[in-house]
């Protein structure tokens, strides 16, 4: 039984993966991916929370074995891991796999550069370990979607399938570069469902908790992962088993198909959407519509009445309760906001096209948008439902003060397979995340390093200049 369990099978897989060259496409997702987290990492130092979070793991002190940025000396792996976890998903820039509604690699890539570092794995190997644990985290996360309800049973049950199936990817990646062979990621997957956790009660009604579960994720991934090298284990059946993680999280509402279906064959990890915009998913098609109505000349002046209809399942989420969406207090909050976001979109901003200027504390309460705001309401709509979650469709009504009305339909997200960013935008995003935090001269070393991290003979090159940042000083 032991060789025919889920996990056994995933286990197999990364031993497999290690073995041979990724598929090109593969590779070159992984290295884009590495290159969209460094840069959050970078942008997201500033925050009062980031820094809270890497001031708490400077402070413990332990054998220098990984890096994490903002801090010259390097840490113990897994707390290195843990603060890049934190800023990776911190600004909520990270990127997102359909339809399991998690946000993969904010917490496999810190977990795996920091277990490569500290390890001494070279580029190949560590972005073959991103792939697979990238792969386990989205699959895992796809086992629990579910089809007749139309959305993920972790969200419905309260639970961060980000931060749970994160840190069980990461455990598989980082059990691979350790040497821990096959048997080691079935015993990490196998300690790892037990440091698994996040409750996504803070999307709802605020708390900067959720920036704290990508972290968690990484450092609970590269423990479980030092722990079976001194001799911890796991049970085999820890994913379908009776008292197991689909059981525990699910209530047994899992399909276990989708964990082993084509593993290794055919991919998730190249059809995971880049953000564009730094803001909660769901917005994204909000802003696009925002951004194409004021490219048609809607003039924000003359609006009388805005609806935003997007899919029932992510109401919740950018449109309740109502009265906190459309005054939200906080920049944080703005980036959970629907009405926030098609004023954003109307209104205009800085990188591709919404950037991280345009959500500040300053601007969540800026007149001018609050007012828009009440404007909006957020409802659902059939069309949307049928589409979501494999893409986070929005339709726009605005009604203006001249009796004219108009709609803009955005049904498939920027950034997806359908509406892919080109290497010029990423390389955007990437050096717009890092401008005034990092010397010009050290980002585009970087980013030259990450474009051929699989050539590399280890991560240090890459994750070593983070240590240092030129405006590290904390901002709202």
């Amino acid at each position: 039984m032991a060789d025919t369990t889920l996990a056994a099978q995933l286990a197999r897989f990364a031993a497999e993966t290690a073995a041979k060259p990724l598929p090109e496409d593969v590779a070159r997702s992984v290295r884009q991916r590495v290159l969209d987290v460094l840069g959050l990492c970078v942008a997201a130092y500033r925050l009062p929370t980031s820094s809270a979070a890497v001031g708490y793991v400077a402070e413990q002190g332990g054998r220098p074995e990984a890096n994490a940025v903002g801090v010259p000396d390097a840490l113990p792996a897994a707390q290195a891991a843990f603060a890049n976890g934190v800023l990776a998903h911190s600004l909520d820039y990270d990127d997102t796999h359909l339809p399991s509604v998690l946000h993969p690699s904010a917490a496999v890539v810190p977990a795996a550069l920091a277990a490569a570092q500290a390890a001494g794995a070279d580029g190949a190997a560590a972005c073959a370990a991103i792939a697979v644990g990238l792969e386990i985290a989205v699959r895992l996360g796809m086992a629990g979607y579910d089809t007749e309800l139309g959305n993920s049973v972790f969200f419905e049950h309260g639970q961060h399938a980000t931060s749970i199936c994160g840190a069980m990817g990461g455990a598989a990646a980082a059990a691979m570069l350790m040497g821990l062979g096959e048997q080691g990621v079935l015993h990490a997957l196998g300690i790892t469902a037990s440091f698994a956790s996040g409750i996504i009660e803070a999307n709802r009604t605020g708390g900067t908790v959720k920036r704290l579960h990508c972290g968690w994720a990484a450092h609970s991934a590269v423990t479980a992962a030092a722990l079976v090298a001194r001799g911890f284990t796991g049970p085999p059946t820890v994913l379908e088993g009776r008292f197991g993680f689909f059981e525990a999280f699910l209530r047994g509402e899992a399909d276990h198909a989708q964990v082993t279906q084509g593993l290794g064959e055919t991919w998730e990890v190249p059809g995971i959407f880049f953000k564009p915009y730094p803001a909660n998913h769901f917005t994204h098609t909000a802003i696009d519509a925002g951004m194409a109505l004021r490219a048609r000349g809607v003039d924000p002046n003359r609006i009388e009445r805005i609806e935003l209809r997007v899919p029932s399942a992510v109401i919740r989420t950018i449109g309740q309760p109502i009265e906190t969406k459309r005054a939200p207090e906080t920049g944080y909050q703005a980036q959970f906001s629907g009405p926030y976001a098609v004023v954003a979109g109307l209104l205009g901003g800085g990188g591709l096209g919404v950037g991280l200027d345009d959500f500040t504390d300053e601007l969540a309460r800026d007149p001018v948008r609050r007012a828009l705001m009440a404007k909006v309401d957020v409802v659902p709509d059939e069309r949307c439902d049928a589409i979501f979650p494999y893409q986070f469709p929005a339709i726009v009504r605005v009604w203006t003060d001249d009796g004219r009305e108009w709609t803009e339909e955005v049904l498939a997200n920027r950034g997806g397979s359908q509406r892919p960013l080109s290497d010029a935008e990423l390389a955007t995003k990437f050096h717009a995340n890092v401008a005034g935090r990092l010397p010009e001269e050290t980002a585009r070393a970087v980013y030259d390093l990450v474009a051929r991290l699989d050539t590399l003979p280890g991560v240090g090159d890459v994750m070593r200049p983070l240590g240092t940042l030129t405006d590290p000083t904390p901002r709202p």
